[in-house]
This record gives C-alpha cells, sequence and structure tokens, in this order.
C-alpha cells in the first residue's frame, strides 16, 4: 500500500475528506464577492443556484463518471447545470479519455443539423481552460447507408472514420446542434476502449473518493472564477454585440467552426435592445442567446431566450432584427429578459465563410412600435 493510499483512508476514517470539501465548498462562496459583480438580491440568489450547479457538474464529471478506463458519455450542460455562454440549441455530451489507449465511439447518426466530435486537453478543474486537439465533423465522415457511424479515437492514425489524440488529451467533447429540435433525431452514440470487453472497474477506493471531492471543488471554484472574470471583461461593450477574441474562445473550448460575439447587457423597465443583422452570411445555422450575469443562457424551458437560422422571422430584405425587451414588443423576434434587468449575451456565426457585424442600440420601449 503506498502512502497515497494510506493518507487517503486515514482521511475518511477520521473524517477530514468530507469536512475539507465543505471548507472548501465555503471558500468557493467568495466568487460572488468579485468586485464588479452585481451585488442585488436577485443576482446573487442565480449566483449561488450556478455555485451548486457547477458543484453537480464536479460531482458527476469527477466521482462519477472521470474513469478514462471505462469511459461514459455524459451531458455535462443541460436545462438545469448551464456554464460558459452554453447554446441551448446544442446536446452536450463528454468523457474522459487517455491517450495511452484507443477508443471506439459507434451508435446512429439520427438527423440532427450538425454532429462534430473534438478530443481537447481539459484544463477547467486547475483554471486553465480548454485546448482542441482533434476534430471530427459528421459531414466529413463515411456514415453508412442505414444511419450507423464508428470512429476510432487514437494518437496513431486509422483508416476510417478516425479522431486524433494528442499526448496530453484527457476528454472527449460532442456538440449536437439542431437548428428545430421538435422534428429533428439526436444522435445516439457511445464510446468504449478497446480491450476493455470483459473488464470491469474497480470498486470505489478512499483514494478515489478524495481525489473526486477534491476535484469537484476545484472545477467548481476555477471554472465559476474563469467565466466571472470573462463576464467582467465584457462590461466595456454594454448594450453591443461585439466581436469576441477568436483565439480565447477557442483556448476555453470553443467550436472551431464557430465566429463568436460575446458582450453584456443592461436596461431599464422602459428600455429595450434593437438588435439587427442587416446581412446574414451562407452558413449552416447562426443563434443568439441571452445570458445572465453568470454566463448561464436564462432558462429557456419557459422563456424565447434564443433564436437561431430555422426559429426566427427574416425581414423582406433577408436581414434579421431581434428586441431584447421586459415586455412583449410589436416585432416578431421577442427575446425575453425573463426577469433580469442585465447580464451577458452571445451572438454565434456557425459553418460561416464570412462573419459580418451585428449591430445593437438601446432604445425606449415605446419607440418600438414606430421601428
Amino acid at each position: 500500500m503506498n502512502d497515497n493510499v494510506k493518507a487517503a483512508e486515514a482521511r475518511v476514517l477520521d473524517g477530514s475528506v468530507w469536512a475539507d470539501f465543505c471548507d472548501a465548498l465555503k471558500e468557493a462562496g467568495q466568487l460572488l464577492d468579485a468586485e464588479q459583480a452585481p451585488q442585488d438580491v436577485f443576482s446573487r440568489t442565480e449566483g449561488y443556484r450556478y455555485l451548486s450547479r457547477m458543484l453537480r457538474a464536479g460531482l458527476e464529471s469527477f466521482l462519477e463518471s472521470g474513469d478514462p478506463l471505462f469511459p461514459e458519455l455524459r451531458c455535462p450542460a443541460h436545462e438545469t447545470i448551464k456554464l460558459g455562454a452554453d447554446n441551448p440549441d446544442n446536446h452536450y455530451q463528454s468523457a474522459s479519455i487517455d491517450p495511452n489507449h484507443d477508443y471506439r465511439i459507434t451508435g446512429t447518426r439520427g438527423t440532427v443539423d450538425y454532429l462534430g466530435f473534438g478530443t481537447v486537453i481539459n484544463r477547467y478543474s486547475s483554471g486553465g481552460g480548454m485546448k482542441t486537439d482533434g476534430w471530427l465533423d459528421s459531414r466529413d465522415m463515411d456514415i453508412n447507408p442505414d444511419g450507423t457511424l464508428e470512429i476510432i479515437v487514437s494518437q496513431n492514425r486509422q483508416p476510417g472514420n478516425w479522431l486524433p489524440m494528442g499526448p496530453e488529451t484527457n476528454s472527449l467533447n460532442v456538440r449536437q446542434t439542431f437548428q428545430d429540435r421538435r422534428s429533428e433525431t439526436r444522435a445516439e452514440i457511445r464510446i468504449e476502449r478497446i480491450g476493455a470487453e470483459h473488464e470491469r472497474p474497480a470498486p470505489l477506493s478512499a483514494e478515489k473518493l478524495d481525489r473526486g471531492l477534491l476535484g469537484a471543488v476545484q472545477f467548481m471554484r476555477n471554472t465559476t472564477g474563469l467565466f466571472e472574470g470573462w463576464a467582467e471583461s465584457f462590461l466595456p461593450t454594454v448594450n453591443q454585440v461585439a466581436p469576441a477574441d477568436q483565439a480565447y474562445c477557442q483556448a476555453i473550448g470553443g467550436d472551431p467552426n464557430i465566429y463568436y460575439f460575446h458582450s453584456s447587457w443592461e436596461l431599464a423597465e422602459d428600455e429595450a435592445l434593437l438588435i439587427h443583422a442587416p446581412e446574414v452570411p451562407d452558413c449552416q445555422t447562426w443563434n443568439f442567446v441571452l445570458q445572465n450575469w453568470w454566463m448561464e443562457s436564462l432558462d429557456y424551458r419557459y422563456h424565447t431566450i434564443h433564436y437561431n437560422k430555422h426559429s426566427a422571422h427574416y425581414e423582406p430584405d433577408g436581414s434579421v432584427v431581434i428586441v431584447v425587451s421586459h415586455q412583449q414588443p410589436p416585432q416578431a423576434n421577442w427575446v425575453e429578459t425573463a426577469g433580469h434587468r442585465r447580464g451577458t449575451l452571445c451572438w454565434r456565426w456557425i459553418g460561416a465563410s464570412e462573419h459580418p457585424p451585428v449591430n445593437a442600440r438601446v432604445v425606449k420601449f415605446s419607440e418600438l412600435a414606430l421601428a
């Protein structure tokens, strides 16, 4: 028995493994006191919920599904776990992998508009963001006539559909992007380590528990800190749709197929944000999403907080006008603020060769009837 195992077992027996975890959670709550973070009751209430969501995400990732020998595709961001300007049009999936092993992805393609696979170096738990090592788009894959697919994930090139890993790859990310969730079918896929067909994972150990709890709280603290700082950087472009630093977007896990715009917004009760995309380029799709200060998409289960290429109404000249307001405007594309007065926003050109600007200005709500 090595020293790490002995130390972990001692921490479990004396309870310090749990006490230290709880102390770290308490310390992580200081994020809400960041200098430029809003201090009103509503924003802090959402902030504490955000921390609880990141804790759930961390526990799922580091304690329940973090074994690269037996990877499991899970959904890390969804209706009640949101982070880093999540896209409501996406079904996200992630799995822990190890570049010293090879993996096989199998399943059915479905009809979802976009399906992309990426191998990444995920350093969110240490505050280092995420770097893409390999990328495979379903449009460049060989799909069987019956819709089934197979991908080999490895460092060494393989025939057929191959997704490369680098020597530091530690995670697989999958993005499924819908234009119309009601009519499109999600891809159903699974991943397995090649050669593990007759193996089983070891039972939970004290060392795994200790490592998992520590990893979960580090993820919670560093990820929330990363995105809170990013939200602060949007303040100089408040109420604009401003091009983001694309290199930085990629460094924290952005899709290489996407050109991003990020900014902040703040509206009084009698104001509206009038957004105009005068030119919509030829693209796979586009979308606009309204978010809170913590860069969580607003609750799209009950509110219309985003539009895309399929769902938006277009002007006769092919342009798009979107209105962000607290009450319903006469215009077609209303984005609800859902009780919020301020937050962040994101516009994406997806699969476009050109990235034209998107204009925005604050108007009085009463002026919208004249627009």
